[in-house]
């Protein structure tokens, strides 16, 4: 299979079924077998898949994917080991990063509900028009791609957490910035905004918001 079909929501259903680490292994750039080019499709969701990583708490060091020819089992063999011992050396997923199973895997969640979302936006924002390696490391490491993505990413997962807490149960806007660690002012703001778009209503019986 190309290394371009492994999906953002592969690699965090990984992560949310207990994987500790995900390696993805491809051709090497520029030897694609295919005109698409898939392997800088894997590149570029593996810069993404760990900006995500490390936005929501967890070490982007867990992820890697690695480049190599199929005549390469000699440095598959080399990069999957050392890979293992990097991922040993920093435990199960959730422990070197103080969270419990519990909030990392809503985290992970919340963040697999936006993968629609940021499919779309890789094509539109994200895209990087030569298919180079210098290309692609200058794009995804710049200044203009740390704002691009704080400012497509982060209300985005904030409101997608704000859901799923209020899919259990209404709660008060200040349980809503407790639980989540959030300013109650920026919990409000997304409230004032999903309750335009209908996603959710405040039920003055109880104070709180719930889902519309």
């Amino acid at each position: 299979m190309c290394s371009g079909r492994v999906d953002l929501e592969f690699i965090f259903r990984a992560f949310a079924n207990g994987q500790d680490g995900v390696f993805i292994g491809g051709c090497k750039l520029d030897e694609c077998n295919y005109v698409t080019h898939g392997n800088y499709d894997a590149l570029a969701n593996t810069y993404l898949a760990k900006r995500i990583l490390k936005h929501i708490g967890l070490n982007p060091e867990r992820l890697r994917t690695s480049f190599m020819s199929g005549a390469d089992g000699n440095l598959l063999a080399e990069y999957t080991d050392e890979f293992t011992r990097k991922i040993k050396a920093l435990g199960p997923l959730g422990s070197s990063e103080g969270m419990d199973a519990e909030t990392v895997k809503f985290k992970l969640d919340a963040a697999r509900k936006l993968v629609p979302f940021l499919r779309l936006a890789e094509r539109q924002r994200f895209r990087v028009s030569v298919k180079s390696e210098d290309a692609y490391i200058e794009f995804f490491e710049s200044d203009k791609m740390n704002k691009l993505f704080d400012e497509i990413f982060k209300d985005k997962l904030a409101i997608s957490q704000i859901m799923m807490l209020l899919g259990k149960s209404p709660l008060p806007t200040s349980d809503i910035a407790q639980k989540l660690g959030l300013n109650p002012s920026d919990v409000s703001r997304h409230m004032i905004s999903s309750s335009r778009h209908g996603l959710v209503r405040y039920d003055t019986t109880c104070n709180c918001y719930a889902l519309a």
